[in-house]
């Protein structure tokens, strides 16, 4: 409830300031009805209305801008020290130097303990790097020699192998073989003789003691023929077998030793050289950063690449609405790509100029220009247009959106030493020049349903009449057909006409009229600034209508945006129009084109600087 109390309070408040606008506005609305019926009478009659005769003659079609005179070629010196730096030294502004003089100097004694430290980390890293490459000789060697023995070890298992098969095992069999035969041969002597003993025995040759000698042999001679046998069979089917998977094994495990060997003497020496080649990038990337730090070091002398004129870059930042930019001096602390000195080279300069959106359909490149500085009265330089910008100009457009312009380069052709980086000039682009045209002064023509119309006086009375037209100068416009010298026609035509149009449905509809230009244009035979049949001392009502046509230096309103820039600008309270406007006058030329190479956070961040919050 408080709230809503609150509220009906505010309202009751305003009520008189809302009367008293109703009221402002019903007596604006009703002078404006009075003087749209006034224009209309006057024009009926043709009486006190300013007329204009129709001339032939001379005419030049040029767009006139004010500009800059800017050093045609100069380099531009930054400051390439990373982090922040301190000046020690400067040259003097305006010092005219030579290629090679000593412009600026910035502290180095952080830089210079940075290459005391690296110069360390550099040495540690060259050691780290030799011993990989020692460790690498060395692991190749060790490497070499396993495999080696690997597959010496290997061809010794084959032939361990070879040889048993074809050796050894023949041998055995032979002896075991040998072995039998003998006791074969024993024990069948033995028996024989064991036999023959028996006989003798019997016939009392001999004691039965030798006779137990001779069955004593027999035994043993069987006993020692089973073991041979016994052997053999051992030696076939049991000793052959096993000796012969043991060396074929013995084989198989030397040639997968021999195989892990070589893998492993791979594996070693890639490892080695892996630690080589890290070593070695290490060593590289210290080596590098010692060489920035020298880099950088020698980078804090800058000297001029160049002969020509030292100037300073915040020169051209001096002055203007809320500057914020000091003046470059020794013990200033400058950031990294900081512009610090312009240095002009040659005698060759340029002007720079905006070129509004209304005259870019005039203004191409390669048309002629005539430059005059303020600084140097009487002078009059010549140039051609030598490059337009592709897209408006950023900054203007931030600060007035409304307002398009694009930066353009005017190469002069003649150099003088009078003139001087950041003088002040105007420039007048010579569009097209007619020995013979037709022309009327750009007030007299309205547009109306498209088609331009001069309002021609006939008898005592003014009628409209369509006419075509060509280029203007924001003065005159030329007429190519309609007209003929000595017409006379009206300087305040009825801007009702132009302002209804009938509608292709039928419907009546409200254009937009853009602003009134006032301008004191002579009339035939009459002396500046007074017309006939009007009492009033140079005043012309000249009005631009949307669409096509003549354009007025007053009146650079693009078809279709007067009431948007209208209500915009109503919005804005004076005070911030009169703040808007003192920024841009302020702003420099090398600014514009600094801000325009920003990004748009880097923009707003300069914006807020220098006009605060907004």
């Amino acid at each position: 409830m408080a709230k809503r109390t609150t509220n009906t309070w505010s309202f009751r408040n305003r009520k008189p300031y809302i009367a008293i606008g109703l009221i402002v506005a019903a007596g604006l609305l009703g002078n404006y009805l009075v003087n749209l019926r006034s224009s209309k009478a006057n024009i009926g009659k043709g009486k006190d209305s300013a007329t204009f005769s129709v001339r032939r003659g001379p005419l030049k079609i040029s767009v006139i801008e004010s500009g800059t005179i800017k050093a045609k070629d100069q380099v531009i010196i930054k400051n390439e020290v990373e982090g922040k730096t301190t000046i020690l030294y400067l040259i003097p502004e305006g010092t005219r130097v030579k290629k090679g003089d000593l412009l600026v100097e910035l502290d180095a004694s952080s830089l210079l303990d940075q290459k005391i430290d690296q110069q360390i980390r550099v040495q540690n890293a060259e050691a780290a790097f030799i011993s990989a490459r020692e460790n690498l000789e060395v692991v190749k060697n060790q490497a070499e020699a396993d495999v080696d023995k690997a597959k010496l070890t290997h061809e010794f298992a084959k032939e361990d192998l070879k040889k048993y098969i074809e050796g050894e095992y023949p041998n055995q069999l032979k002896e075991a073989e040998a072995k039998l035969t003998l006791a074969r041969e024993e024990l069948t002597r033995s028996r024989e003789k064991l036999d023959w003993s028996r006989r003798l025995f019997k016939e009392k040759y001999i004691s039965e003691t030798e006779l137990q000698t001779d069955e004593l042999t027999v035994k043993k001679n069987t006993l020692n023929l089973e073991l041979a046998k016994n052997d053999l069979e051992l030696l076939k089917n049991f000793t052959h077998k096993r000796r012969l998977d043991q060396l074929r094994s013995d084989l198989k495990q030397a040639r997968m030793a021999l195989e892990r060997t070589i893998r492993k003497a791979k594996a070693d020496v890639a490892q080695a050289e892996a630690n080589l080649k890290a070593k070695e990038a290490e060593f590289e990337r210290q080596k590098d950063k010692l060489r920035k730090i020298e880099n950088q070091i020698e980078k804090t002398k800058i000297y001029a690449p160049a002969d020509g004129l030292a100037i300073y870059a915040t020169s051209a930042q001096k002055g203007g609405f809320r500057r914020r930019v000091e003046p470059l001096e020794e013990g200033q602390a400058v950031r990294e790509r900081q512009e610090l000195i312009h240095l002009p080279i040659g005698r060759a300069a340029k002007a720079e100029v905006a070129i509004h959106e209304s005259s870019l359909d005039k203004v191409r490149v390669g048309l002629p220009v005539k430059v005059t500085v303020d600084a140097l009265p009487g002078k009059v330089f010549f140039g051609r247009v030598a490059k337009i910008a592709p897209l408006p100009d950023a900054l203007s457009a931030f600060l007035n959106p409304d307002l398009k312009v694009y930066d353009t380069d005017i190469y002069l052709d003649e150099s003088s030493e009078d003139l001087r980086t950041g003088m002040s000039c105007k420039a007048e682009i010579i569009v097209e020049q007619y020995e013979e045209a037709t022309y009327v002064p750009v007030q007299a023509v309205l547009r109306i349903r498209g088609n331009p119309t001069v309002y021609v006086m006939n008898g005592g009375s003014f009628e409209p009449r369509e006419v075509e037209i060509g280029l203007d100068n924001s003065r005159m416009v030329r007429i190519i057909k309609g007209l003929e010298p000595g017409e006379v026609v009206s300087l305040t035509p009825p801007l009702a006409e132009a302002a209804v149009e009938q509608a292709p449905e039928g419907e009546k509809i409200i254009k937009e009229i853009g602003p009134i230009k006032v301008e004191s244009t002579p009339s035939p035979g009459k002396p500046s600034g007074q017309v006939p049949g009007d009492k009033r001392q140079g005043i012309r009502g000249a009005v631009q209508m949307p669409g096509p046509g003549p354009s007025t230096e007053a009146g650079r309103i693009p078809a279709g945006e007067g009431q948007q820039r209208m209500e915009r600008l109503q919005n804005l309270s004076p005070e911030e129009r009169e703040r808007r406007r003192r920024f841009f006058e302020g702003l420099s030329p090398e600014e514009r084109e600094r801000l325009r190479n920003m990004s748009r956070e880097e923009r707003r961040k300069f914006i807020r600087e220098r006009m605060g919050p907004q």
